[in-house]
C-alpha cells in the first residue's frame, strides 16, 4: 500500500472514439469513450469496455453516452464522470487519500479557446492539479518518434475518430495546421448511410464501424492484402424480415470515396500554407500517417499516389498520441509547447 507517493502523474490521449491512459511510461487503460448512466439518478453505471457494450442496446433507464463529439466535448457532465472512471481504473491500489494529479491531455489543434477550457475543467474536476494540454497532432509526432524541437519540417497527419488532424512542425511549434471534422466517425456513417440505400438493411453504429473495421478500404484494388467478404446480418430496412449480406471491400472503398477525398484536399492544403524550406524536408522525410484511421486499408498508398510525397504508418498508430503525451509528462519542464 502507497501511503505517501503525493504527486500522481497521468498522460491521457482523450479521444472521441477511445481513451488511453499512460502512467509510468506504460499503458494502463485502453477503452472505448463511452460511459452509461443511470437516468433516474444520473450515477455511472459503468464505464470504458462495459459500457460499450451496452452501447444501443439499452432500455430507458440506462442511457449511454459518448460525451465527445467530433473532438470536442458535448456533454460535459457525461465526460468528467467518464474521466473520473477511467482514472479509477488506474489507481487500483489501496491508498488512503487520493494523490493530488499531474495530468497531460492531448485536445485537437483546432479546438477555441473555450473547448479548450471545457477540457481543463473536466480534468481539474476530476481530481487534476496541474493540467497540461498538448495539440495532438504535436503529441502524435513525439509518440512516433520525431524530434520535433529540431529545425526541420515534419508533417503529421492523425486521423482520429472525430478530427483528422494534420500538421507541419518545427522548432517545437506547430507552422501550419489544418483540423477537420471528417474522420473516423464519418466513415462509420457513411457504410451506414450506404448499407441502408444499397442493400436495403439497416445496421446499427457498431455493426458499421466492425464492418469499417473487417472490409475497410481506401483503393478498389487492394492486390495480395484484400480482406475476405464480410457477412452482415440485419433487417430489412421495408420489411424487417432478416438478410444476410456479404460486403465486399471494393464497396466500402467507394463509399468511402468522398469523405478519404475530403482528408485529401485538407493535407494538401495544409501542405499549400507551408513555407517552401519545410516543404522541402516533408518530401524528404515523408508525412506521417497515426491515429485509428492509418489503419484503413490502402490508404497510405492512396495518399502517396495522389500527393507523391511518401506516406508512412505509425507502429501503433492507436496509440501514437498517448505514447507522445506520455513522453511529454516526463518533461513537462523542457516542452515550452505545453499549455497550462
Amino acid at each position: 500500500m502507497v501511503l505517501f507517493s503525493f504527486i500522481q502523474e497521468i498522460a491521457m490521449d482523450l479521444g472521441t472514439a477511445n481513451t488511453v491512459i499512460i502512467s509510468d511510461g506504460k499503458v494502463v487503460v485502453d477503452e472505448p469513450s463511452v460511459v452509461a448512466l443511470d437516468r433516474r439518478t444520473d450515477k455511472m453505471i459503468a464505464v470504458g469496455n462495459q459500457a460499450k457494450l451496452m452501447h444501443e442496446k439499452t432500455h430507458e433507464n440506462i442511457r449511454t453516452i459518448r460525451p465527445l463529439r467530433d473532438g470536442v466535448i458535448a456533454d460535459f457532465n457525461a465526460c468528467e464522470q467518464m474521466i473520473r472512471g477511467l482514472i479509477k481504473m488506474v489507481n487500483t491500489r489501496g491508498r488512503l487519500f487520493s494523490p493530488s494529479m499531474r495530468m497531460v491531455i492531448g485536445v485537437p489543434s483546432g479546438s477555441t479557446e473555450v473547448e479548450l477550457r471545457a477540457v481543463r475543467d473536466s480534468a481539474e474536476h476530476a481530481g487534476g492539479r496541474d493540467v497540461y494540454l498538448l495539440f495532438e497532432p504535436m503529441a502524435a509526432a513525439i509518440g512516433i518518434g520525431v524530434d520535433v524541437e529540431a529545425p526541420e519540417g515534419n508533417m503529421v497527419v492523425d486521423i482520429g475518430g472525430g478530427t483528422t488532424e494534420i500538421a507541419v512542425i518545427s522548432l517545437g511549434g506547430i507552422v501550419s495546421n489544418n483540423s477537420i471534422k471528417t474522420a473516423g466517425d464519418d466513415l462509420t456513417a457513411d457504410i451506414q448511410e450506404y448499407m441502408s440505400r444499397q442493400h436495403n438493411v439497416r445496421v446499427s453504429e457498431r455493426m458499421a464501424e466492425r464492418i469499417k473495421i473487417n472490409v475497410g478500404a481506401a483503393l478498389t484494388d487492394l492486390g495480395e492484402d484484400a480482406p475476405e467478404d464480410f457477412i452482415v446480418y440485419g433487417p430489412n430496412r421495408i420489411t424487417a424480415l432478416p438478410m444476410e449480406v456479404p460486403v465486399c471491400y471494393q464497396e466500402i472503398a467507394h463509399c468511402l470515396d468522398k469523405s478519404i477525398s475530403r482528408i485529401e484536399t485538407a493535407v494538401l492544403s495544409a501542405l499549400e500554407k507551408t513555407p517552401p524550406e519545410l516543404y522541402a524536408d516533408i518530401v524528404h522525410n515523408g508525412i506521417y500517417l497515426a491515429g485509428g484511421g492509418a489503419l484503413l486499408r490502402g490508404l497510405d498508398k492512396r495518399l502517396t499516389d495522389k500527393i507523391n510525397i511518401p506516406f508512412h504508418i505509425a507502429e501503433d498508430p492507436l496509440r501514437a498520441v498517448a505514447k507522445g503525451t506520455g513522453i511529454a509528462l516526463k518533461n513537462v519542464e523542457r516542452f515550452s509547447f505545453l499549455m497550462r
